[in-house]
């Protein structure tokens, strides 16, 4: 109880001296540490470390909320995740399907807008699906939550050089000029949530300390937090601790 009590009032302290006109716009975090937790905690399955995990995620959007956050881009599946064994993966697709079935009520709850980023043609059709139908269910709103799942950054830029030199030559666009249109803008503009601001904050948790390919091309200034604890045991206070830090830094942007 007198733990719990010296941690609210921490939290507070913390809450109270970030100064909000430097809180980021939109924030990606890397839910990375199930595996781990689950064989810390001495948990029987991952299954079950998996859907702490993603009942903390549900929190880490209230929190985002609480702080007016416009946009979250959280990577709960890269595109390599897929070559483990079925008998891994199964049981997290269920816990996502689970996920997925409550996000609508969340996002309602906090305005949010729902879309789901990666390769999804790679991913079963039942995970498809649910995704699909989340995002349908609550497609607008004043803030922005994008899912990336079958994500890979170097495949996104792949992908929007074959979106930018499709749409050149359906504009038409000589094939000869077609190189003439491209630019850092252009490509900028074909990225999957060419609708949104590059992140300023990227967070990743259980102590790896690197973003393996998450929004490459969007993370060229953005500031890194590398968070030693597993993503099921993050907490409130790791995450305003990540704030702090963010907003005491001097960002040039490359300056």
């Amino acid at each position: 109880m007198a733990l719990g009590l010296l941690y609210r009032l921490y939290e507070r302290k913390l809450l109270n001296g970030l100064p909000k006109d430097r809180l980021p716009r939109h924030i990606g975090i890397v839910l990375d540490g199930h595996r781990r937790h689950a064989r810390e905690e001495r948990l029987p399955t991952y299954t079950e470390s998996y859907r702490v995990g993603m009942r903390r995620f549900e929190d880490f959007l209230g929190w985002a909320h609480e702080l007016e956050i416009p946009a979250v881009t959280a990577w709960v599946l890269s595109k390599e995740n897929l070559s483990r064994p079925e008998e891994e993966l199964e049981p997290y697709f269920e816990v996502l399907i689970e996920l997925f079935e409550r996000l609508p009520a969340l996002c309602e709850k906090y305005d949010m807008a729902i879309k789901f980023i990666g390769s999804l043609d790679l991913l079963p059709d039942h995970l498809v699906s649910a995704a699909k139908s989340a995002e349908e269910a609550h497609p607008s709103g004043s803030r922005r939550l994008n899912v990336a799942m079958g994500y890979g950054g170097r495949q996104e830029i792949v992908d929007a050089a074959k979106d930018l030199v499709s749409s050149l030559l359906s504009d038409g666009v000589p094939p000869e000029e077609v190189t003439a249109y491209i630019d850092s803008d252009a490509l900028a503009s074909h990225m999957y949530s060419a609708d949104l601001p590059d992140p300023d904050l990227l967070i990743r948790t259980s102590g790896e300390s690197r973003l393996s390919g998450f929004l490459l091309w969007q993370s060229a200034y953005a500031e890194f937090v590398f968070v030693d604890v597993n993503w099921p045991a993050f907490r409130r206070v790791d995450f305003l601790r990540a704030l702090r830090d963010f907003t005491s830094r001097d960002r040039r942007f490359g300056k």
